[in-house]
């Protein structure tokens, strides 16, 4: 067993584990494998180990992958930051967009969405953490955008998306989640329709279990299965006012 494998079966079963611990079914629990910085060769040993869905940052890097495996059975989601000038890159190829926190992305995808005769998964990102340095949405706009959504039939809602604060104080990582699924469960007392099936993407390599033992529904997890990354962090979430 390559290496690669290995880490992927260790993070399933810790997907598992988390779950377990909170009388949750596994199989809720969707595994995105984040391959930004993966050379499109060692994609190849992912897609055949099961990964037929691949997370990517930057819509470049994405939309080379993406024509570089299209003989592959894998599907590709964008979970970074998007500029508008990219939407027709998204709508061209990605299977979902988790990063939505504009009316301006909204309607350029949307637009971009029509003329290509396609839909788009979308998650609404929330800066749960308060830190200036991230993208998303304050809770108090949550309700009011996700009505607007309505006008742009092109994308189908599932839920929402955050990243929790950086830090060893497993407390303040907790209370990130929580307020996610608070405002998911909020959503969907007011108006079922604008959350979809209110689906929660939170948890990343360094805190998944805890995100899943506070109701994720899907984990974002990169370096537990790929390894370290040559490319800082930083490089894939710039600073929000940048």
């Amino acid at each position: 067993m390559s290496e690669l494998v290995a880490n992927l079966r260790a993070v399933e079963r810790r997907i598992e584990e988390a779950a377990r611990r909170t009388g949750r079914d596994p199989a809720d629990v969707r595994l995105l494998p984040v391959s930004k910085t993966v050379p499109e060769e060692r994609l190849h040993e992912a897609v055949a180990a099961g990964c037929h869905r691949l997370g990517e940052n930057k819509v470049q890097e994405a939309k080379r992958k993406w024509q570089a495996l299209a003989d592959l059975d894998v599907s590709w989601a964008v979970i970074g930051h998007l500029q508008t000038n990219k939407a027709k890159d998204v709508a061209a190829f990605a299977a979902e967009f988790q990063a939505l926190d504009n009316v301006r992305q909204a309607a350029a995808l949307d637009r971009r969405l029509q003329a290509a005769g396609r839909g788009l998964d979308v998650y609404v990102q929330v800066n749960t953490s308060a830190e200036e340095s991230k993208f998303g949405l304050v809770p108090e706009e949550l309700p009011g955008f996700l009505a607007e959504l309505r006008a742009y039939s092109s994308l189908r809602a599932r839920g929402l998306m955050t990243l929790a604060v950086f830090s060893a104080e497993e407390a303040r990582v907790r209370e990130c989640f929580r307020l996610l699924r608070t405002l998911r469960d909020r959503a969907r007392e007011s108006d079922p329709d604008l959350i979809g099936p209110g689906e929660l993407s939170m948890g990343m390599s360094g805190d998944f279990e805890l995100a899943i033992e506070e109701g994720a529904t899907c984990v974002r997890v990169g370096r537990a299965i790929f390894g370290a990354r040559a490319t800082p962090d930083s490089h894939y979430w710039p600073p929000a006012q940048g």
